[in-house]
């Protein structure tokens, strides 16, 4: 090799990008006074993309690829440059490599509950989380929106911004679908694809941005409704409570009969135990003594409640006996628009069976006089 080719070689320059960071976005690569050779060899591997920036705005945009730089395959840097005839070395131009490969591992969550009305619940609220993927997909778009002049832009300085398109997002999904409370657990991948493509729309033409995957872990009530749901299912599982106690008490006797030693405590405890399990079997045997059938008595029925139309108005509701008086005193007629639980209708008191009695009877009209 001669002198002037080696000296030729030595001023050829290899713009590059090693990356090995696994959440950069963009990175801008090094130069003195931003200078790149006649010649200069560009490497983009897969999963990036090279932007040529000069004078502040965006030129050429490189795919994966080894190029040789040339008037050829800078175009537009050719043009902004005003080079006719080829460029001499060096030119001045900004290289801005943008990762397009997915960056996984982040995470998304609502900072505040969300506000729903519930069919079951009435209004709760509702905190959800979850994760999501990101990769850029318009490298210009990117470098002006959201880049600018940083030498390195990473996902951490995006991420609060998509939290925000994501919660957003959330919140409308929950309002459109109208999915009850008890429900969403079962569609949680139907609803993960349907916030995903909302948040799309919202940030694939304004930043460059595609979310590629996005998960709901997790839809949380508030603490007082899962207590009170807990509660609930533990009831059902438990079933019959009287068994139940019982076999509670059961299990503190035999606790107490394996622990003598135990004192004051565990005695009054066993004499509590013995009341309580005396108690039960009294009322055991009671239900089933001759003639009690085996079965507890009914409940008392409840006293039927009147109500009483005045002037366009319910009044009442009324026990029987204070409905009679006030059919005694004339307050209330046989004309008298009443009603009570059960009818289908308002019926003058004189047509009620119930009440007709206390109006009482007509008397037959007087014989005639003995002649």
């Amino acid at each position: 090799m001669g002198l002037f080719d080696k000296l030729r070689a030595e001023l050829i320059d290899i713009i590059e990008w090693v990356d090995d960071s696994r959440h950069t976005i963009v990175w801008r690569f090094p130069r003195y006074h931003n200078q790149i050779k006649n010649g200069a060899q560009l490497i983009v591997r897969p999963g990036q993309s090279a932007v040529f920036v000069h004078r502040g705005e965006i030129a050429d945009v490189f795919d994966p690829g080894h190029y040789s730089l040339t008037t050829d395959n800078l175009p537009i840097l050719s043009t902004l440059a005003g080079w006719k005839y080829g460029f001499d070395s060096p030119f001045k131009a900004e290289v801005y490599f943008v990762s397009t490969k997915q960056i996984t591992d982040l995470k998304w969550g609502t900072p505040n509950p969300i506000m729903l009305r519930d069919d079951d619940f009435g209004p709760i609220r509702i905190r959800a989380f979850g994760t999501y993927t990101m990769k850029a997909i318009d490298p210009k778009a990117l470098l002006t929106e959201l880049v600018g002049t940083d030498s390195e832009f990473d996902a951490e300085e995006i991420n609060e911004l998509v939290r925000s398109v994501i919660g957003s997002a959330f919140a409308d999904l929950l309002g459109e679908s109208k999915v009850a409370a008890l429900d969403l657990a079962s569609r949680y991948r139907e609803l993960s694809e349907e916030l995903r493509e909302m948040v799309c729309e919202r940030i694939d033409d304004e930043y460059g941005l595609e979310l590629p995957q996005l998960y709901i872990v997790n839809i949380s009530l508030p603490e007082a409704v899962e207590k009170a749901m807990d509660t609930r299912t533990s009831m059902g599982v438990i079933g019959d409570m009287n068994r139940f106690q019982q076999y509670q008490m059961g299990q503190a006797m035999l606790e107490a009969a394996e622990n003598p030693a135990g004192g004051g405590a565990t005695e009054g405890m066993g004499l509590g135990m013995g009341f309580a399990m005396a108690n039960q079997m009294v009322h055991t045997a009671g239900t089933n003594m001759p003639g009690g059938g085996g079965m507890a008595p009914p409940p008392v029925p409840s006293a039927v409640a009147w109500h009483v139309a005045e002037n366009g108005q319910s009044v009442g509701p009324f026990p029987i006996q204070q409905v009679a008086e006030r059919i005694s005193a004339g307050s209330i007629t046989p004309e008298s628009q009443v009603w009570c639980t059960g009818m289908s209708g308002w019926l003058p008191a004189g047509q009620v069976p119930q009440l007709a009695g206390f109006f009482g009877a007509t008397p037959p009209p007087p014989p005639p006089p003995a002649g």
